[in-house]
């Protein structure tokens, strides 16, 4: 850090398991990639390519290394991973990780209808050579999945071979975890913590509101993802109570106060 202040919540050295962040990346070029990195590489865990940006991005095989040798771990989104598995390809996908000498996978069936067994097996198949991660929920908007069917599915997964469990939001934010309007499933989150450790799973919060919202519900050292390239930072500084929307969140009780608004209608 550039300079000491007291009262700043401890965070995990990397490599860590809890309190990661990861950063989608949507498409940018080898040029951004490392002006991503040269600002925010010792605040980012994991990268996400995501969904199938993959598969048009200029100079992927060069930007993955890149990564990785920031000491990433890179990943291609579940859509893909979805793509090869309704074509039938998934020995093909297999060869692509190898070719893009990836060491991370994402299973997940948030677009197409996978029997459950079925996907475990996909997670026990890739466990045996890729750190991997699995996705839990519809990407489609009004689809709810019982929470007791979501904590199975999560543990069953974890018992596959999973590191992380991913629960679902997309990139908007509005599905899985969230109501239409951004807001949490409050009811959901609780029974999903109340059977998985929190550590085995990362939240997907793209919007500022709800990396608020899980920060004050479980601390500065929470798993969050689907972040934007230019928020991890804000979000590093939502974690350490510089922002507004935690300023108070860490302070000892003797540093909080209330804040005291001048009457406006006062001329």
């Amino acid at each position: 850090m550039n300079f000491t202040l007291p009262h700043i919540p401890e965070r995990p050295l990397k490599p860590r398991n809890s309190g990661v962040t990861m950063m989608m990346d949507k498409g940018l070029s080898l040029r951004q990639a490392e002006d991503f990195l040269s600002a925010s590489k010792e605040l980012t865990d994991i990268i996400k390519l995501g969904f199938g940006t993959s598969y048009l991005t200029n100079n992927i095989a060069e930007k993955i290394k890149l990564y990785k040798d920031a000491g990433m771990k890179v990943y291609l989104g579940g859509t893909l991973f979805e793509a090869f598995i309704v074509r039938n390809m998934f020995d093909d996908y297999m060869r692509l990780l190898d070719k893009l000498k990836l060491d991370c996978a994402e299973v997940s069936d948030g677009s197409i209808t996978m029997a459950h067994d079925k996907k475990c097996e996909y997670i026990r198949t890739l466990a045996k050579n890729f750190t991997v991660l699995s996705e839990v929920g519809s990407k489609e908007a009004g689809i709810i999945i019982h929470p007791a069917k979501w904590t199975s599915m999560m543990n069953k997964e974890l018992q596959a071979g999973s590191w992380k469990v991913i629960a679902e939001a997309r990139e908007s934010g509005n599905v899985g975890i969230y109501r239409a309007n951004g807001n949490a499933h409050t009811l959901l989150i609780n029974k999903i913590l109340a059977k998985v450790k929190r550590e085995d799973i990362l939240w997907e919060a793209p919007q500022k509101p709800q990396q608020v919202w899980f920060i004050k519900l479980l601390g500065p050292n929470v798993n969050l993802g689907n972040i934007s390239h230019d928020d991890v930072i804000p979000l590093e500084t939502l974690r350490l109570g510089l922002r507004g929307d935690t300023f108070f969140n860490f302070l000892p009780n003797n540093l909080k106060q209330t804040v005291e608004f001048p009457d406006l209608n006062v001329l």
